[in-house]
């Protein structure tokens, strides 16, 4: 299996590096392109795999092509391409913004097959989160080898692509919210007294093994948030004082707000 990546920015260079970890692909078996010639240099330093400036070569070489540029570009790469294309090619986009729909009418009169993908930032650490879709073009076997590949930098789910708009302000953008929390609790810490670097380090360990406790006990969220409130304790106070703030009230707001500006796009 030939992979191909049009685009070799950071989520292109994080799905590269869990692909070869998982030995789905050898560094040989993957062609990176890029206009960049920093960005070539560094993906092929990182991973050692093929690198190109020329897209069109990527799609020859590749039985699998991930198109990994920003949505901006995204016209303009299948333009550039799809005279190269052919049926035995498999097209994956990871463009926030761009249906599966509006990919196929830039393709044209090529009958492409296609899958689309969200992917998050913790794909950087191997920790992604990736909803997944495709069109009808697609093999249940197909898909599960793009599954398997999300697989080696994260979580993956195959998801209604009605959703990907939900999927981009729980998932997508949500790792920027997190920053944030993890953000102001430092903050606080340090003005208790508490270095600041200890200070990240506490506050993102309670994040991380909270988060491991929600997906690996299966337990409501909320169940587990009383498992931490004792009667007339510390932590019911502050639980008090987040409710008297709007806490839930602003993260629901602002998920919402991130689904309606994706949909906007």
């Amino acid at each position: 299996m030939k992979l191909g990546f049009i685009g070799c920015g950071n989520m292109a260079g994080a799905i590269i590096r869990g692909i070869i970890a998982s030995g789905a692909a050898q560094p040989q078996d993957i062609t990176g392109a890029d206009l960049s010639a920093a960005a070539r240099e560094k993906i092929q330093a990182a991973s050692g795999i093929c690198v190109t400036a020329d897209n069109a070569e990527v799609v020859r070489k590749s039985d699998i092509i991930f198109l990994t540029v920003k949505p901006q570009y995204l016209e303009e790469v299948i333009l550039g391409i799809r005279g190269e294309a052919d049926p035995g090619k498999l097209f994956v986009s990871i463009a926030a913004g761009r249906s599966v729909s509006w990919i196929e009418e830039r393709f044209g009169d090529y009958p492409v097959r296609l899958v689309r993908l969200m992917p998050n930032t913790p794909a950087l650490v191997g920790e992604g989160m990736t909803a997944a879709c495709a069109n009808d073009r697609v093999t249940e076997q197909e898909m599960e080898t793009v599954c398997s590949l999300c697989g080696a930098f994260g979580k993956v789910e195959q998801v209604s692509e009605k959703l990907f708009d939900v999927v981009t302000a729980v998932s997508g953008s949500s790792p920027a919210y997190v920053f944030m929390f993890i953000e102001a609790m430092a903050d606080a810490a340090v003005q208790g007294g508490m270095p600041r670097a200890m200070a990240y380090k506490f506050a993102s360990q309670a994040v991380l093994g909270s988060a491991k406790m929600v997906l690996e006990t299966g337990k409501h969220p909320g169940e587990l948030k009383d498992m931490v409130t004792s009667p007339a304790g510390t932590t019911i106070e502050a639980v008090r004082v987040l409710e008297e703030k709007g806490f839930r009230s602003a993260v629901f707001e602002c998920v919402k707000a991130c689904t309606e500006k994706s949909a906007s796009l």
